[in-house]
């Protein structure tokens, strides 16, 4: 899907409220989380290569946010070809 702020799927799709947006350059794919209920999050947390969240992902210990569901390379792979 596509908006005002690029390209984004659902991270978690039973909420629709929040997105994930993706882009892509010469350094690989980059991710941006939006979530309608905390309008801030978009202006305080920027742009994160693929890389960084594969490191986070590596230190996952199953609390939080799980890199692994919500950064879908795949997906993001697929959305960005269209």
């Amino acid at each position: 899907m596509k908006d005002k702020r690029g390209f984004y799927y659902y991270p978690f799709p039973q909420n629709k409220r929040v997105h994930m947006y993706v882009r892509e350059d010469e350094n690989g794919i980059w991710f941006r989380l939006w979530n309608a209920d905390d309008p801030e999050l978009w202006e305080e947390h920027g742009w994160v290569l693929y890389d960084a969240i594969k490191q986070a992902a590596a230190m996952y210990k199953g609390k939080g946010l799980d890199p692994n569901q919500a950064y879908d390379i795949e997906l993001a792979k697929m959305l960005l070809e269209e």
